[in-house]
């Protein structure tokens, strides 16, 4: 194809097979991006969750919720290393190059993702300092609690007490 030509020129070049093999690559990559952005946007709802079990202080429902988003951005990474090849097809292909008009849904959909990446990145943030504020606040009752315990230098409840006496005096 020749770089001259405006895409009504290079269309009407492209034969039945590239013409259809661009086809699927647009509809496969927009597929894949729809994909992600629908559990981009599972993630950011379960992270915006996370962020009410913190503010609780529900550590079971904080634990789930980690594991949750642990299956999410494992499906993430997964729909990532499909998509990024796809992405590359896409361009060598010159797949948007025959039809403009079904290469802006694909650049809409990769809008929409970038701006779902900035809300779970900042949401993400939100939820490390929250907790990060949450452990030096527990960990500050712990110190309080620890230093107020009266056994706190014995190793054992029933330890012997450790000032013993030393000298006794009888009296006939």
């Amino acid at each position: 194809l020749s770089g001259n030509g405006g895409s009504m020129q290079q269309s009407e070049a492209l034969s039945p097979e590239e013409l259809n093999e661009r086809i699927a690559i647009i509809k496969k990559l927009k597929a894949l991006l729809e994909q992600q952005r629908t559990k981009l946007r599972e993630y950011l709802k379960v992270l915006e969750a996370q962020e009410g079990k913190i503010v609780e202080e529900n550590g079971e429902a904080l634990l789930a919720h980690s594991e949750l988003e642990n299956q999410i951005v494992a499906g993430i990474g997964s729909l990532q290393k499909v998509i990024g090849p796809m992405q590359t097809l896409y361009i060598r292909s010159h797949a948007s190059t025959y039809n403009p008009l079904m290469a802006v849904p694909i650049e809409k959909l990769q809008e929409d993702l970038a701006h779902l990446r900035t809300q779970v990145l900042a949401q993400n943030e939100k939820n490390r300092r929250l907790l990060k504020k949450h452990l030096g606040e527990v960990r500050t009752q712990l110190q309080t609690v620890s230093s107020r315990n009266p056994y706190r230098a014995r190793q054992s409840v029933y330890a012997e007490s450790l000032q013993t006496g030393s000298l006794i005096q009888l009296e006939a």
